[in-house]
């Protein structure tokens, strides 16, 4: 979910071209989120083998990232590591929101109504150890890389663009804006129309919106987020009215007394999160023959699609140079 800014944040519009030969840092868990909501069934049964294991997530890793390696996009997975314990309380919450959204599904699904079991079916996705760990299988069969953070996946990404190891974070969340990430494109993982990627530049936010990062972050924690609570009745726009107005602090006093978090803790997540440093990236030639293996033998796709996608991972077009320069 994440800070709700969409009401004061204006995207740049872009489109693929504009990322040929740049590195992207993705969110690996909120893409595989998406791709787990949205790859599915008619009636909302998420894609599985003849053995019941979930395979949305694969299907996912592998056109998706399979695409944008053809358009010339290098890109980079962020895994979370050991969310911070302010979390608990949202964790908590999407669990018993996923765990209601389950039960309704199911109960479409037994009354033969397609439609509310998908759309209940898309709120029910969760992350299995199993996901995650396939998930990573197959990028290093395909050649691409992955980070493993020790906190937030969207800190780490923000990290690797500071280092000038990646150009932009891609990620669904406004969240990364707060972490200090300087560039970032919404609808990367998802987008199959070359004029539906959101760009934000933080530069140009803080110009548009005429604050500092530091303020940003005293907003979005009266607008709520993923580690406590706002305040009741505040949301974007009345919190950019409070900093133009000078009134934040005193408003995150009334949060704070009526709060159970430390304020400043929450602040400090933001702007002092704590990161990987010690990350190799390399990009590696794809081994088409264990891709095939694992999607084809162990999973059940298609070979014919799964060996057409594979080769676009190493076919690019002539314009856009070869993927030997990457490795």
């Amino acid at each position: 979910m994440g800070v709700k800014l969409k009401d004061i944040v204006e995207p740049e519009k872009i489109n693929f071209n504009d990322l040929e030969g740049r590195v992207v840092s993705i969110d690996a868990f909120n893409t595989l989120y998406q791709f787990l909501s949205t790859i599915r069934q008619r009636d909302g049964r998420p894609l599985t083998d003849e053995n019941g294991n979930v395979t949305s997530h694969l299907s996912g890793i592998l056109y998706r990232n399979s695409s944008m390696v053809e358009k010339g996009i290098k890109p980079i997975y962020i895994f979370d590591g050991k969310a911070p314990e302010l979390k608990s309380e949202t964790q908590a919450k999407r669990r018993e929101v996923r765990d209601e959204a389950e039960k309704i599904y199911k109960e479409a699904l037994k009354e033969g109504d397609t439609e509310k079991a998908r759309k209940y079916a898309m709120r029910s996705s969760k992350l299995s150890p199993e996901i995650i760990e396939s998930s990573k299988k197959l990028l290093t069969y395909m050649g691409i890389p992955y980070v493993e953070a020790k906190g937030e996946g969207e800190a780490q990404a923000a990290y690797l663009v500071e280092k000038g190891d990646a150009y932009a974070v891609a990620s669904q969340d406004y969240d990364c804006l707060l972490f200090g990430a300087k560039r970032v494109v919404r609808n990367l993982a998802v987008s199959s129309n070359l004029g539906n990627l959101e760009y934000y530049q933080l530069d140009r936010v803080l110009r548009q919106l005429d604050i500092t990062r530091e303020q940003l972050v005293d907003m979005g924690i009266l607008i709520g987020t993923d580690f406590c609570d706002g305040l009741k009745g505040i949301g974007a726009k009345t919190a950019l009215k409070l900093a133009h107005n000078g009134k934040l602090d005193e408003k995150l006093k009334e949060l704070q007394s009526e709060s159970t978090h430390d304020l400043e803790e929450v602040r400090d997540i933001f702007l002092k999160h704590n990161v990987n440093t010690d990350y190799k990236i390399k990009w590696n030639k794809p081994d088409k023959d264990k891709i095939i293996e694992f999607l084809c033998f162990d999973h059940g796709f298609s070979q014919e699609r799964v060996s057409k996608a594979s080769d676009r991972l190493k076919n690019l077009s002539s314009s856009q140079g070869s993927l030997d320069a990457w490795f």
